[in-house]
């Protein structure tokens, strides 16, 4: 069953595309804004961090306030990102997650994405992304899952209130790792509107079955974000447009063809260092996929 939103339509349109700001933490936020207005980016994917926008900081609604100006002016639109490493937890990364044995420890990610909807409605963003986070030691399989969607559950009816899309990423590593995982909570969950799927492209190269242009025509009904990076099948580290395996113009193609119409999200978390010359230059090579696509899938 799908469930259609305004960013999945009925025929091709131009894509639109992000970079994520895991991939310039070194600047300031409004300066990555700017930066990315200026080099023909639609928007921006938004990790909520203590270097850009703390979710746990004081005076929230209103640093978002200010965002939201700055997203105005420089005309970007927005997906909001909950994959900061460090942000809950100082000392490990990703914790707690909403598989964790203690409460109160789940309670405090539970937190955290409600935060985030709030912060994506104030600001008009299409989807907040979240994962699963990975399996604890010694915990059975069976046992997580239900606690994945008792823990999941209230924030996509958080979301669905606050007219969000909630979009939960397979992530390699995760108890929830792929798209048959993501239709197993889906289903578990009673298949809720507000629940959705982030696709990440190098994530499909890296693990699943089919090519990652067919993983976008097969997850199309229920896409609500993208994330895009280069990949090689069977190790997940994300790279630089050219330095993977990965056919660009079919996947681009697929997203067109199949009407999504949300940000295509470049995620580079561990190139920051060269984050200005590498959003320039992934801007550069996906629109130059886009055209390949258009003229008949040349490889790029």
């Amino acid at each position: 069953m799908s469930h259609p939103t305004p960013e999945t339509g009925s025929g091709p349109a131009p894509l639109r595309f992000a970079y994520g700001t895991n991939g310039l933490t070194d600047l300031r936020l409004t300066d990555a804004l700017a930066l990315l207005s200026d080099l023909g980016y639609d928007g921006v994917s938004l990790t909520l961090d203590h270097m850009h926008l703390d979710p746990l900081a004081p005076d929230l609604a209103s640093r978002t306030r200010r965002v939201a100006r700055d997203l105005e002016r420089y005309g970007l639109g927005v997906a909001v990102e909950t994959g900061a490493r460090y942000v809950l937890d100082a000392r490990r990364k990703h914790h707690p997650t909403l598989l964790d044995p203690d409460p109160q420890a789940r309670a405090a990610r539970v937190d955290l994405l409600l935060r985030a909807v709030r912060v994506a409605a104030d600001l008009g963003a299409a989807a907040v992304h979240c994962f699963s986070g990975v399996l604890p030691p010694g915990e059975p399989e069976e046992t997580a899952w239900r606690r994945l969607a008792d823990t999941i559950g209230p924030v996509a009816d958080a979301a669905a209130a606050a007219g969000v899309a909630l979009a939960v990423e397979p992530e390699p590593g995760h108890l929830l790792a792929d798209l048959a995982g993501f239709h197993r909570l889906r289903t578990a969950l009673g298949d809720p509107a507000a629940l959705g799927l982030t696709l990440d492209i190098g994530h499909c190269q890296c693990l699943e079955p089919a090519p990652p242009a067919e993983c976008v025509r097969a997850a199309a009904p229920w896409v609500r974000h993208v994330q895009i990076e280069d990949m090689r099948r069977g190790v997940h580290e994300h790279l630089p447009f050219g330095d993977g395996e990965i056919d660009f113009p079919p996947v681009l193609e697929a997203l067109r063809a199949t009407g999504y119409r949300g940000l295509v999200g470049v995620e580079l978390p561990r190139h920051s260092h060269a984050g200005p010359e590498l959003a320039r230059a992934s801007l550069r090579f996906l629109r130059d996929a886009e055209r390949a696509a258009s003229e008949g899938g040349i490889r790029c």
